[in-house]
């Protein structure tokens, strides 16, 4: 998949300008709070026959302990229980800020104390189709 057409809406504050055709129909919001970090989702998911399986998903992250990258990245090791020493990840460069991305997750800082977080499912959403969509995230 690597067409990036469909407008993704808004989502806490930031427009999701656009994200990849062919992602599931099913489309949540979430309001959640970890580790003192408020955060708002959006999910994109199709049915399988297994049930349901996520195809992208954006999340809007508060909180005063996202003070700089650093403080992001940790806290997202926590939140999606990754092994900080083996996480492969690059510097990511959106125009709202500094950020780091892997095969199937980006993150970046907009502003101390906010943060974007996209996540894809690599078997159904390439890593320049993922950056296609963080790039075309920004704020409201």
């Amino acid at each position: 998949m690597s067409d990036v057409t469909r407008d993704g809406g808004t989502l806490d504050g930031f427009h999701i300008g656009q994200v990849p055709d062919g992602l599931g129909e099913e489309v949540s919001d979430f309001a959640s709070e970890w580790g003192d970090v408020q955060i708002t989702s959006r999910v994109w998911e199709r049915q399988t026959a297994d049930g349901y399986r996520v195809d992208l998903r954006v999340h809007v992250l508060r909180g005063n302990r996202l003070g700089d990258l650093d403080g992001l990245r940790t806290f997202l090791v926590d939140y999606h229980e990754r092994d900080l020493d083996g996480w492969q990840l690059t510097e990511f460069h959106h125009d709202d800020g500094p950020g780091l991305a892997g095969a199937a997750q980006v993150f970046w800082l907009t502003e101390p104390g906010v943060a974007v977080n996209v996540l894809v499912d690599p078997e159904r959403i390439d890593k320049q189709t993922m950056l296609a969509v963080a790039h075309a995230i920004e704020p409201r």
